[in-house]
């Protein structure tokens, strides 16, 4: 039996679903250009816009992907099926808001609403999203596929049963879900998990699921104590279900954003996997929201394409790999669209796409995992043991957000800091920048006051190789150098070494260097952001030491009369996440605060703000670097473990190609 549906618009494959290639596994694919008549009024821009769609189909086009899958003709939701989920009325509303009596109505409609914009083709493109979604679901459920993918909009996980909100008029996945319950008992469909891993909560498909045990709902969203869109306390993950539906509506609410591939690989195996096994669906219906990806300008997040092939490849352990996953978010249309090929191809049962899930959760990450478990444990025996202490020790410090003068929303911040700075006799440049530290410490005491506290030492240039770094601390020269180092007046080897990965741009710049003559060294940018990873190898060392290293990475004495960077400003960055920078005016006189890790301080060293405006200029020239300088970084990361020699090479050539 197929779904009645009328079909609509510009067709990718013939209805019937006509197979375009080869494949082992049938993969359906909707897409409708008619979709891409709702759009705001007066054509603004707006990042729900009709090119996301057109961008995944263009990428699963130029990698001979939509080749290879089963193409269907889009449908339109009958009404009967929209109102299993959503009133008479709103149904009524959505059918008839495109239409010419409603034209000077359209905008006042749309303004009463919560983030909705409506024109001409908004009823058009709603009806065919929700009608696609249910026809991929039933062909799936009825065997016809092994899978699919309904690309479709506008979105709709957080349309509720009688308003239209969060760019979406109907909820999509809810509707083809109670579709495969309610409407075709004879496709055996009892169970169905729903996952939703856009990085807003899906408030609309709880709400309509909410006391329904046939209907497993997962989140995982970006919560923040219920301040991050959609609000309030629904994403909770307190909000279990009630009646029949009680402990089957999981929220994994993240506390913060930068959340990435580690954190929500944790979630997956800490929680939904465990309790997909027990649940053991029928089929899988996949919100797949990519908003949550790298570079996204909404979610703040930093999942990336490999990590999204993961999340779907474990979820294909389950109801025999049927899975239909429904477009939601995703605003950046690069991330989108490759996102979207790397689920595409693992749905094909591709090999996965290359990548590394090496970097840790962040602490928070695992503080929220231990208490979803605590909470859903009464009704899912698989969540019930305790986490080892081993792996929840695997962590990245929670992030600290830099103080930065573009941001306002960290002005108090500021101006706290600035009340610490005066205190302190410290000068603030552009409210990231921290100069001319004057200390008045006696010189017989500081070097005793400071071999009492531990940092870790960031390195992520040619000291991540253990051999020169100890020239830093015991003195001496490594190969290729052409300048021996005094090194510390306490020569103890670190105490502890380990490797993290922190969101930081990786260059190489300057003609020369004393140390290693001819050819750029490494920096980073001072600022985080969602896309960049370089790793660093931390050292464990004594904040005496981190001076002397200090010193000797700008050219000074180690046998000053005061430390360069003393116990003030270490308890500064610390309480701040600010950026400090030291009396020096030299390459490495900005010290960086990174997080804690054990809750030790992680130190790093690297240019200033206004020298990257520089490089980018090209008032301070970027190069790369010398040979026996790019050895010293591939030894690093090879014999730390990171990377193949091969891997390590491609790593320091992208640092090198990559535009600043």
């Amino acid at each position: 039996m197929a779904m009645a549906g009328e079909s609509s618009g510009k067709k990718c494959g013939d209805g019937d679903g006509r197979v375009a290639g080869k494949s082992q596994r049938k993969v359906g694919l909707i897409y409708d250009e008619a979709m891409c008549k709702h759009d705001t009024p007066d054509g603004e821009d707006h990042p729900e816009c009709p090119d996301r769609i057109r961008v995944i189909w263009e990428k699963l086009q130029l990698a001979g992907v939509s080749q290879r899958c089963v193409l269907l003709g889009s449908s339109k939701a009958e009404d009967k099926h929209l109102q299993l989920v959503h009133t008479k009325d709103h149904v009524n509303l959505v059918k008839s808001i495109s239409t010419k009596q409603k034209d000077y109505q359209r905008n006042r409609i749309a303004s009463q609403l919560n983030s909705i914009y409506l024109n001409r083709g908004s009823s058009e493109a709603a009806y065919l999203a929700a009608g696609s979604v249910v026809k991929v679901a039933e062909k799936v459920a009825e065997g016809e596929l092994d899978c699919g993918y309904a690309i479709v909009r506008p979105p709709g996980h957080h349309a509720e049963a009688d308003e239209a909100m969060g760019f979406c008029l109907f909820n999509n996945i809810a509707v083809a879900a109670s579709y495969l319950l309610n409407q075709r008992p004879d496709l055996g469909v009892k169970k169905i998990l729903i996952v939703d891993w856009d990085v807003h909560h899906g408030n609309g498909t709880q709400k309509m699921f909410w006391e329904d045990p046939r209907v497993l709902f997962f989140s995982v969203h970006r919560h923040e104590y219920g301040s991050f869109y959609p609000a309030g306390d629904d994403g909770d993950y307190n909000m279990v279900g009630e009646g029949p539906g009680e402990g089957f509506n999981i929220n994994v609410p993240w506390d913060q954003g930068r959340c990435g591939d580690a954190d929500y690989l944790a979630a997956w195996d800490h929680i939904l996997i465990p309790v997909a096994r027990e649940f053991n669906p029928d089929i899988i219906l996949l919100s797949a929201g990519f908003d949550a990806a790298i570079g996204d300008p909404l979610g703040g997040c930093r999942v990336t394409p490999y990590a999204y092939s993961v999340m779907l490849k474990k979820l294909m352990e389950f109801a025999h790999g049927k899975i239909v996953m429904a477009l939601e978010g995703g605003y950046n249309l690069d991330s989108i669209a490759k996102s979207s090929l790397a689920c595409v191809q693992v749905l094909l049962g591709d090999k996965q796409i290359h990548g590394s899930s090496e970097a840790y959760p962040f602490e928070s990450t695992w503080r929220v995992i231990q208490a979803v478990r605590k909470r859903l444990c009464a009704y899912w025996p698989s969540l019930a043991d305790e986490l080892s202490w081993k792996l929840i020790n695997q962590k990245t410090p929670t992030p600290i957000i830099l103080i930065s003068s573009s941001d306002s929303d960290n002005e108090d911040d500021a101006h706290g800091l600035l009340d610490q700075m005066s205190k302190l006799n410290i000068e603030n440049h552009q409210g990231t920048l921290l100069e001319n530290h004057q200390v008045d410490t006696a010189s017989t005491s500081w070097r005793a006051d400071l071999a009492n506290v531990d940092v870790w030492y960031a390195s992520f240039g040619s000291n991540m190789w253990k051999p020169r770094f100890l020239c830093y601390i015991q003195g001496g020269q490594v190969d290729g150098m052409k300048k021996t180092c005094v090194g510390s007046m306490d020569k103890s080897p670190p105490k502890e070494i380990v490797w993290e990965t922190f969101p930081h741009r990786l260059f190489f710049g300057r003609e020369s260097s004393v140390g290693w003559g001819v050819g750029g060294v490494a920096f980073t940018n001072p600022l985080a952001n969602l896309i960049d990873q370089t790793h660093m190898c931390l050292y464990r060392i004594t904040l005496e030491q981190f001076n002397d290293v200090l010193s000797q990475e700008n050219g000074l004495n180690v046998d000053s009369d005061s430390p360069v960077f003393d116990l003030a400003s270490l308890q500064l960055v610390e309480n701040k996440g600010s950026i400090l920078e030291a009396a020096l005016n030299s390459w490495y006189g900005n010290v960086v605060c990174l997080g804690k890790e054990h809750d030790i301080p992680i130190l790093t060293m690297t240019c200033t703000l206004s020298a990257v405006e520089k490089f980018k200029s090209g008032e301070i020239p970027l190069r790369p670097p010398a040979k026996a300088y790019a050895n010293t970084l591939i030894r690093g990361l090879v014999e730390g473990g990171r990377f193949s020699k091969e891997e390590a090479e491609a790593y320091i050539d992208n640092a090198v190609s990559k535009p600043l």
